[in-house]
């Protein structure tokens, strides 16, 4: 289990972790999907809130650890399964109920305190927006991408090309064949114009002639 000291210390650094991803969260939904305005204070109860929430669930935590200790005081006999403890788990369980009730005093402490909670939305606020400009500079990347530029370019296009060879072209054809089904059976035009026939064998610059081989 590690000495209480550490382990609480651990426990308080990964609930923060789990409040900035939380804050950050809400920042991008309320600045990007609701656009709303950002302001640090404006965040600062959400954020508190999430504080202690996870305080909340570390103490719940630590009852179920409570009850479970009792439980196992006095049997000895031979678990049935992984949370099925006995006598000889009391002494962990005593250690994991301090351990929660330290991280959930801590965080409640936290959450009273208004410079934690400030630096709290600021890195959440700093986490969203590494978020926003990294999808930026890809979206960037990708639609300002010139083939020379592309060092993929060359084997993704064979693969391109095969793909309108095999799936868009058979497609296309199908399409105009149809068309010409139903042109066929217009009795208003039994006899197709030479030139159109002509022309309908090409689309988009394409002679589909070409896949009748």
């Amino acid at each position: 289990m590690g000495k209480t000291a550490e382990a609480i210390a651990e426990g308080v650094s990964i609930a923060s972790a789990a409040a900035r991803l939380t804050i950050r969260n809400r920042i991008l939904v309320g600045t990007i999907a609701n656009d709303e305005p950002f302001d640090v204070a404006g965040f600062g109860p959400f954020a508190r809130e999430t504080l202690i929430s996870l305080a909340e669930e570390q103490e719940a935590a630590a009852e179920l650890a409570k009850r479970q200790r009792k439980k196992a005081w006095g049997k000895f006999s031979d678990p049935d399964g992984t949370h099925d403890y006995r006598d000889r788990d009391t002494r962990n369980l005593r250690k994991r109920h301090k351990q929660y009730v330290g991280v959930a005093k801590e965080l409640r402490r936290m959450a009273d305190d208004p410079h934690v909670v400030r630096t709290l939305v600021e890195q959440s606020r700093d986490a969203a927006w590494g978020d926003v400009e990294a999808n930026l500079q890809r979206r960037l990347r990708v639609e300002g991408m010139r083939p020379e530029l592309d060092p993929d370019y060359d084997r993704m296009r064979a693969a391109r090309m095969q793909s309108i060879r095999l799936v868009d072209l058979p497609r296309l054809a199908s399409h105009r064949r149809r068309g010409a089904d139903d042109h066929a059976g217009d009795p208003t035009d039994a006899e197709p114009d030479v030139a159109v026939e002509a022309q309908g064998r090409r689309e988009s610059g394409v002679d589909l002639s070409e896949l009748d081989s």
